[in-house]
């Protein structure tokens, strides 16, 4: 018998499936963090591999009988990232005089697979950073947003907590009207002047997408800049629906969400929702249909169907 293995990598975990070719799922496990860029690929590649042989061990199967293994991952958006780790994981095999059929793709892609089952649709991701995908009739994908935090990731964690940061500064400062969000910041953060905002953002390295839980918190208690905030950034994630929605041109857009901003209930998820509902009447949103490690489990099959 073959089967196909698809990985979901993050920063703290890897979530794998093992199909069949007919992408049955027959196993499912979670291992260790997959995130090259930060861990390097050489403990990366022995985390995937211990997810391979627990696949392999508790089938009962060969490693020559796996057809394909396909990887998601954080880190892999550019080709030239995504086949460095796919040449290390190769020369880490060979070593052991095993040979696999492995590939690298980005998380964001293998969600997008996951989220329609393959068919046409689109992924708006709102974490720490923003981004969308989407996939055409054809086939072709389209990308709207990901310029990250320097000139992007409108809508993201990131963009909230620097705006409302800069709230608060321009209430240290005399420059802005007084704001929840300086309480609020003090309370979690001990910050309650201008020096320590400064030293902790330039110095010591402040972990400013942090800070949008507390916009979101001040919206939700009326805070005239936090609602501001909130209506700012979900304008700028409508935006990337209506961009993406002309370039695929569907009578209905279907979407899915990701990320904990827009798919938790909160003023700023509900705020974007009814955006979407008043401004982009042919927009539907729907939850994902599968984890994203199957996605990865239906672009193997595809990558099978292409020799």
């Amino acid at each position: 018998m073959s089967y196909i293995i698809g990985m979901d990598g993050g920063g703290t975990k890897t979530h794998c499936i093992i199909a069949s070719l007919e992408r049955e799922v027959l196993f499912e496990c979670t291992g260790r963090a997959s995130n090259f860029l930060t861990i390097g690929t050489e403990k990366v590649c022995s985390n995937l591999f211990e997810l391979i042989n627990e696949c392999k061990e508790h089938l009962k199967i060969d490693f020559t009988e796996i057809k394909i293994i396909l990887l998601g991952t954080t880190g892999a958006g550019r080709r030239n990232d995504a086949e460095r780790l796919e040449n290390a994981f190769h020369d880490f095999i060979k070593e052991r005089n095993i040979n696999l059929n492995f590939h690298v793709e980005s998380d964001a892609r293998i969600a997008l697979e996951a989220a329609f089952s393959g068919r046409p649709g689109s992924i708006l991701i709102a974490g720490t950073g923003s981004i969308m995908f989407g996939k055409d009739s054809a086939g072709n994908i389209h990308r709207v947003g990901g310029f990250g935090r320097f000139i992007g990731d409108e809508g993201s964690g990131f963009s909230l907590g620097k705006k409302g940061l800069i709230a608060v500064s321009k209430e240290f400062d005399g420059r802005g009207s007084d704001t929840l969000l300086s309480k609020l910041v003090k309370e979690k953060f001990r910050i309650d002047t201008l020096e320590k905002l400064i030293t902790e953002v330039y110095r010591n390295q402040f972990d400013i997408a942090s800070a949008a839980p507390l916009v979101i918190e001040a919206a939700e208690k009326n805070d005239i800049a936090a609602l501001k905030i909130i209506d700012e950034e979900t304008d700028e994630l409508v935006l990337h629906i209506s961009a993406m929605a002309k370039k695929l041109q569907q009578h209905i857009f279907e979407v899915s969400f990701i990320g904990g901003i827009i798919c938790n209930e909160n003023i700023f998820s509900e705020k974007l929702r009814e955006k979407i509902k008043n401004q982009l009447p042919n927009v539907v949103i729907k939850p994902a249909e599968n984890p994203p490690a199957y996605g990865a489990v239906l672009m193997a099959k595809e990558l099978l169907k292409k020799g």
